[in-house]
């Protein structure tokens, strides 16, 4: 029995077109970073899949990859540890969401803490 489509997702993120005068729209997925003032991110501390240790994760930027990985670098440049930037996620090693909070409040940022 064949599987029913119930959206366009369903197609695995392809579209069809019969129309030969359609073009492609590379920068439709492109957003504009919103300013500091008007983001609302969350800082929590996770340690699942991490064989027990403890990660500060930054979650609600919204804007362009590139300025995400800006600002991850510059909050692992702050706190001198290492990190990632994956998912819409900034990862920073260990438990620096206080000084994290500080730090995004001080750039003018909205943040809350989440969890324990």
């Amino acid at each position: 029995m064949a599987k029913k489509i119930n959206s366009l997702e369903d197609l695995g993120g392809f579209v069809f077109s019969t129309n030969k005068d359609f073009e492609f729209d590379s920068h439709s997925d492109s957003q504009e970073t919103v300013a500091n003032s008007k983001q609302f991110l969350e800082a929590h501390l996770d340690k699942k899949n991490r064989g027990g240790k403890i990660a500060t994760i930054i979650k609600g930027f919204q804007g362009t990859e590139e300025d995400l990985k800006i600002l991850g670098k510059t909050l692992k440049t702050k706190c001198g540890v290492g990190g990632a930037v994956k998912d819409n996620e900034i990862i920073i090693q260990g438990n620096f969401r206080d000084k994290i909070i500080e730090l995004l409040k001080s750039e003018g940022y909205n943040i809350k803490r989440v969890g324990g």
